[in-house]
């Protein structure tokens, strides 16, 4: 276990990490877009330590998967890029019941996942597996949905605030918040900072390290998978359960804000999948054409939706 700035890495490219900020940066200016984006950077990070053992707390899940909704396109496994299937306000949802979340409507590495397991992304199941074993006391009554969103002032002013206050009804002692594409990263790490100001001890887990280092969180577990896919190895029970159970530790033992811990877990899939997410240097121009018209039709759908969620459309 290291904290952000002491991690140390192997030289070979297989065990670095994905450099997801310069990725996208170079990414989004070949597509011809203005100045790149800003991330946030956290100066404080709040930290909580738990008042009494796992075992006796409630922890309550936070996703920035989306509901299903059938009328609006294909949000199947395999599905591109869906900007319809976004959504803009915090959701929340029974957690005794099993739901049907999809993550098309965001980045996710799509050469390489097809979020056919929702268990990789999504880890209710394992959740409540770790309930019945007794490592955590309960999983929280509801789950909640983390909107994804490019706009750090919607994300602190509107969506932190609204998922503490329910995290907080909820009598949540712990939370566990997954990230799927890079802003929902940034997002997640935002959202853990604010319920550790409020007295609830967090964990990200995720895959894009540089983005949760460079923006601060308490606690953060690091799989080095291709995005999307969280939550351990897709269609592994047992890397799953075993994703999560570090997690929890990471709750339990970690001793100061931004302390990052990487999951000995590796990938099953291609070995060259890190080069290929958003790598410019492997696309034509033809094909670099094509996702600048495909971006700026879900911008189009995506601003829209934002549109008839705020009242103005």
């Amino acid at each position: 276990m290291t904290d952000a700035t002491g991690n140390s890495h192997a030289t070979g490219s297989e065990d670095e990490p994905v450099r997801y900020i310069e990725r996208t940066r170079s990414y989004y200016a070949a597509l011809g877009y203005g100045a790149p984006y800003v991330w946030a950077r956290q100066p404080e990070v709040p930290f909580r330590r738990l008042e009494r053992p796992l075992s006796a707390c409630r922890v309550a899940l936070i996703t920035t998967a989306a509901p299903f909704q059938p009328d609006k396109g294909d949000q199947g496994p395999g599905a591109p890029y869906n900007a319809a299937a976004k959504f803009y306000r915090v959701y929340s949802l029974d957690a005794a019941r099993d739901h049907d979340l999809r993550i098309s409507h965001v980045a996710i590495d799509r050469d390489h996942t097809t979020a056919e397991d929702p268990n990789s992304y999504f880890p209710l199941p394992a959740l409540r597996r770790a309930a019945a074993a007794g490592r955590i006391g309960a999983v929280g009554p509801r789950i909640h949905g983390l909107p994804t969103n490019r706009s750090q002032r919607a994300t602190l002013d509107t969506d932190c605030p609204d998922l503490v206050a329910r995290c907080r009804e909820d009598g949540a002692d712990a939370a566990i918040l997954v990230p799927n594409c890079p802003v929902c990263h940034q997002s997640t790490a935002l959202a853990a900072s604010a319920l550790e100001a409020a007295g609830i001890a967090t964990v990200v887990m995720g895959c894009a390290e540089d983005i949760v280092a460079h923006v601060g969180a308490p606690r953060f577990l690091f799989s080095d998978f291709p995005l999307g896919n969280a939550a351990g190895l897709p269609g592994d029970r047992t890397s799953q359960d075993f994703t999560l159970g570090l997690a929890l530790d990471l709750i339990e033992t970690a001793t100061g804000p931004r302390t990052i811990r990487r999951s000995p877990l590796r990938w099953n899939g291609s070995p060259g999948w890190k080069q290929d997410y958003c790598n410019i240097a492997r696309l034509s121009p033809d094909e670099i054409a094509r996702r600048r018209a495909e971006f700026d039709r879900g911008k189009d759908a995506a601003r829209a939706l934002r549109d008839a969620v705020a009242g103005r459309g």
